[in-house]
C-alpha cells in the first residue's frame, strides 16, 4: 500500500492555557510540565467533526485525483452525526456512486484500525483507491471544568489517499501495520471513557492509561518493525499518538532513541485524538527525505494500540 497525499484541517481558534488557570487555577507551568501542551484548537460554533470532513477532503483535492475513490473509511469517536458518518459526508461531497463507505471507531488507535481495513479491502481486490478521514471534535464533549482531562483535548481533522499501487515517485510505502486490543486488562473499560449522554469525556484512571501507553507503544513498534526485518537503528522518526508529551518522551526512552527523532505537535493542538498522527504526518510531510523510515505507533482507550511502518 502507498500513501499518495496528505491534508489536515485545524479550526481557528486558538486556547491557551491561561484560560484553563482563569477556569480552574490550574497555572500553564504546571499543564505544561504535566502534558507539554501550551495550546489547542478550538472548533468553532457550527464546525463538527463532518464539517471538518469536508474541509480536510477539500484541502485534499488540489493534491490527488479523487474522482476514481472506491472505498472511504472514516474514523472518529466524537461523532456529530452517528447516522450519516464522516464516510457519508466525503461520498456526498465528491459525488461518487456505489462505493464502500465505512466508519470505524477504536478511540485514538482509530487511524490505522482504518488503514488496516484498507488493507483488507485491497487484499480482497474490493479497492484499489482508498480515502480515509480522521476527524475529532473532542470539545464537543469534554467538560472544561474537569481538572483531570478538561485541558487536555483539541480539535482537528486528516485525510489520506492510499492507493494499492504505487502512483508516483512521491509515494509513501506502508511497509507493514499491526493493530490489537488490550481490552483484557483490569482497568481498560474504565480508564478512560465518552460518554455523550452521561458525563461526556472522563479520566478516572490516567495513571492506567499512561502505564500501558507507555507499555503497548514501544511493544508495537518493535514488532511491525521485525515484521520488516528491520531494527531501531533503521528507523529515522517515530510518530506516536499525540496523548501526552511526556507519553512520548517515555516512549523514546524505553526504545532507547534521542528525541531528535520525536514527532510532535501536541504541544500546539492538545490531543486531536485519533487525527493527531495524520495532522503531524500532513505537517512534516514536505520535509521528510527519500529512503527515510517513520514509526506510526498509537494508543487508544479501551484499550486498542497499533504500529505502522512507512517508509518515504
Amino acid at each position: 500500500m502507498y500513501i499518495h497525499a496528505v491534508s489536515h484541517y485545524l479550526p481557528t481558534e486558538v486556547v491557551g492555557n491561561e484560560h484553563f488557570t482563569r477556569l480552574n487555577g490550574l497555572s500553564s507551568d504546571w499543564i505544561i510540565e504535566r502534558t507539554g501542551i501550551k495550546e489547542r484548537r478550538k472548533a468553532a460554533p457550527g464546525e463538527n467533526t463532518n464539517t471538518m470532513t469536508v474541509d480536510v477532503v477539500r484541502r485534499l483535492m488540489p493534491k490527488a485525483d479523487l474522482s476514481t475513490v472506491d472505498l472511504i473509511v472514516g474514523a472518529t469517536y466524537t461523532p456529530y452525526d452517528t447516522i450519516v458518518s464522516l464516510a457519508h459526508e466525503a461520498q456526498h461531497l465528491l459525488g461518487i456512486a456505489d462505493i464502500p463507505v465505512v466508519s470505524i471507531s477504536t478511540a485514538c488507535s482509530s487511524l490505522l484500525n482504518a488503514i488496516e481495513v484498507v488493507e483488507g479491502y485491497f487484499a480482497l481486490n474490493k479497492a484499489s483507491r482508498a480515502l480515509v478521514i480522521v476527524s475529532e471534535h473532542n470539545t464537543a464533549y469534554n467538560n472544561e471544568n474537569d481538572t483531570i482531562s478538561g485541558h487536555l483535548w483539541g480539535d482537528g481533522a486528516a485525510a489520506l489517499l492510499i492507493t494499492k499501487e504505487r502512483q508516483s515517485e512521491g509515494d509513501f510505502t506502508i511497509k507493514a501495520l499491526l493493530t490489537g486490543g488490550a481490552a483484557h486488562t483490569s482497568k481498560a473499560t474504565t480508564a478512560v471513557m465518552m460518554k455523550p449522554i452521561d458525563g461526556g469525556v472522563t479520566m478516572p484512571f490516567g495513571r492506567d492509561v499512561f502505564i500501558n501507553a507507555c507499555q503497548y507503544m514501544p511493544k508495537a513498534t518493535l514488532q511491525v518493525l521485525d515484521r520488516c526485518g528491520l531494527t531501531l537503528a533503521d528507523v529515522d522518526y517515530v510518530l506516536p499518538h499525540q496523548a501526552n508529551l511526556r507519553i512520548s518522551r517515555n516512549v523514546m526512552n524505553t526504545l532507547g532513541l534521542p528525541e531528535e527523532k520525536l514527532i510532535s505537535n501536541i504541544q500546539y493542538y492538545g490531543n486531536t485524538g485519533c487525527a493527531g498522527c495524520a495532522i503531524a504526518l500532513s505537517e512534516q510531510w514536505d520535509t521528510f527525505q527519500k529512503g527515510q523510515r517513520i514509526a506510526v505507533t498509537v494508543f487508544g482507550g479501551g484499550y486498542s494500540f497499533g504500529a505502522m511502518l512507512i517508509e518515504v
